[in-house]
């Protein structure tokens, strides 16, 4: 186990660690176009090399599965909410007052959407690929792919026009559009289809290659995104989220492959996929649709730390 948690660690510790180094030195521009790039070449690039090598026999098992990661998340989220808000009203009963709700329900869209969306396409393929043989990298690919599709594109967003506190008009349109627009199911799609068709050693050799490329601008990208955090008034109920997210239903997720006979490597990708750090993808939700930032940033930075923590105890227990 020691072995493994070295190779786990150690793109996660060199990558994220040289983002955090480096945070203070870039500026927006540089970050926005890292995210734009690895948005529309970076990651599609990465669904398209292990789409070419997946195997679709399961059916719609793992997106079954992820879909049913993303509810239980969410009926949990709901849960916690209404009991930390049953134990603020009787601690400080005075506290409450009509002005605070456009940001209670702010702070209540932000907290499900921690602790709902996690990092499957950056984080949780690279762990699934260091910790996992490439015979099981088929159900990663599907539980990213349904996370990003259904999770971010879809109930997120209807989440997020829900409790936010912008104007916007989220119209069915709109959601559709940016459907249709997401480039890494394109991309799914496209090295489905392309599974039978031999590329020469060398191309498949460079494409495997840009695999770990697009790994580590994805690494760097959340330490330079976790260096520019200044503000910690959220963290009481960041930590809250951050413990569902990491620990709670990762443990749920197991427990219930182990009852219905799902074991070894495949039970540990599933326990991987659904306890990854909070996505990137909710500070770009937060701006859209003026959900609560710092607690958003909050999470993410205390999943991560979760991850460190967690990650010893699902390969002993899961793998």
């Amino acid at each position: 186990m020691i072995e493994s948690l070295i190779h786990a660690y150690t793109p996660l510790f060199l990558w994220v660690g040289i983002g955090l180094l480096g945070s203070r030195l870039s500026s927006d521009n540089f970050l926005k176009w890292l995210g734009n790039g690895l948005y529309w070449v970076g990651v599609p690039l990465q669904i398209f090399v292990l789409a070419r090598h997946t195997d679709l026999s399961h059916g719609l098992l793992i997106p079954g599965v992820a879909v049913g990661v993303l509810l239980l998340s969410l009926v949990l989220a709901l849960l916690i909410w209404q009991a930390l808000q049953w134990f603020r009203h009787h601690q400080q009963p005075s506290s409450d007052s009509a002005v605070d709700i456009p940001l209670m329900q702010a702070s209540l869209g932000s907290f499900i959407l921690a602790t709902i969306l996690g990092n499957t396409g950056f984080v949780g393929l690279t762990l699934t690929q260091v910790l996992t043989s490439p015979a099981n990298n088929d159900w990663a690919v599907l539980f990213s792919v349904t996370n990003n599709v259904i999770g971010t594109y879809g109930i997120a967003v209807l989440i997020a026009s829900y409790f936010g506190k912008s104007t916007i008009n989220n119209h069915w349109w709109t959601q559709v559009r940016d459907l249709v627009t997401v480039p890494s199911l394109w991309a799914f799609f496209l090295g489905l289809m392309t599974q039978f068709i031999q590329l020469s050693e060398i191309i498949e050799s460079g494409l495997e290659q840009a695999v770990w490329v697009v790994i580590a601008f994805a690494l760097l990208l959340v330490g330079l995104r976790l260096g520019t955090i200044t503000d910690w008034q959220s963290i009481k109920v960041a930590s809250v989220a951050s413990v569902l997210k990491v620990f709670v239903v990762p443990v749920l997720v197991g427990l219930s492959a182990t009852f219905f006979g799902v074991t070894g490597e495949q039970r540990l990708v599933l326990v991987l996929m659904s306890g990854t750090p909070t996505g990137l993808s909710v500070l770009i939700l937060a701006e859209v649709y003026d959900l609560d930032r710092n607690l958003l940033a909050s999470s993410i930075a205390l999943t991560f730390i979760g991850l460190f923590i967690a990650l010893p105890l699902w390969l002993l227990w899961f793998s």
